[in-house]
């Protein structure tokens, strides 16, 4: 009986076996995507214990659903979208203490809402307030899946082009045609949503 060398195994074949029931598969994914899933969700909650937190549910929630992954993304994105969205529920939880969106802007009530920028240039933390980071995270949802892939791999987990090309079996021009129009859509997303809110503001 041939003895696995679990470390060297891809994502891929550890999938299959930890669907096939080998707790030791499901356990190598964990300890390669731990500390990344932990990232991720203190991006969101920018505190240790809650982010700790939300990374157990999400790979609680990644075992009990890892029956049904399929082959269509990668087990990395695959997880990442598990650690947003367990992020965002504990956020959701524990919103009523969070600074609000208008009170981080200007007080002329005509302002034009803050435009974001394309954040290529600068982290994502630096431009997005907790708020922001909500909506975002619901419209990478909606993004068609190559682009979501694309963009949560070099701009919420901050890989370079060169690392998102080879973890997508794609080259280089193309991880940029599709970060382009996944950043021009959450953009424009992002700042409808903001303009709809400051609409619907009552005025003194």
């Amino acid at each position: 009986m041939s003895v696995v060398n679990w470390t060297a195994e891809p994502d891929a074949d550890l999938v299959k076996l930890a669907q096939a029931g080998e707790t030791r598969a499901f356990d190598e994914l964990v300890r390669r995507y731990q500390d990344k899933v932990f990232r991720l969700t203190f991006k969101i909650l920018r505190h240790d214990d809650d982010a700790a937190e939300a990374t157990q549910d999400a790979f609680l929630s990644a075992f009990r659903g890892l029956k049904n992954f399929k082959a269509e993304s990668t087990f990395s994105t695959w997880m990442y979208r598990i650690g947003t969205n367990a992020a965002l529920m504990k956020y959701r939880r524990r919103r009523d203490g969070h600074v609000s969106y208008e009170q981080s802007q200007s007080t002329n009530e005509d302002a034009e809402p803050m435009a974001i920028a394309d954040w290529s240039a600068q982290p994502l933390d630096d431009l997005l307030d907790a708020e922001t980071r909500e909506i975002l995270a619901a419209e990478v949802e909606k993004l068609p899946a190559n682009e979501r892939e694309v963009f949560m791999l070099r701009d919420i987990m901050e890989q370079s082009n060169e690392q998102v090309a080879r973890e997508l079996g794609l080259t280089v021009a193309a991880v940029k045609s599709r970060l382009h129009r996944a950043r021009v859509h959450l953009r424009d997303r992002v700042n409808r949503y903001f303009r709809e809110k400051l609409s619907r503001k009552p005025r003194a």
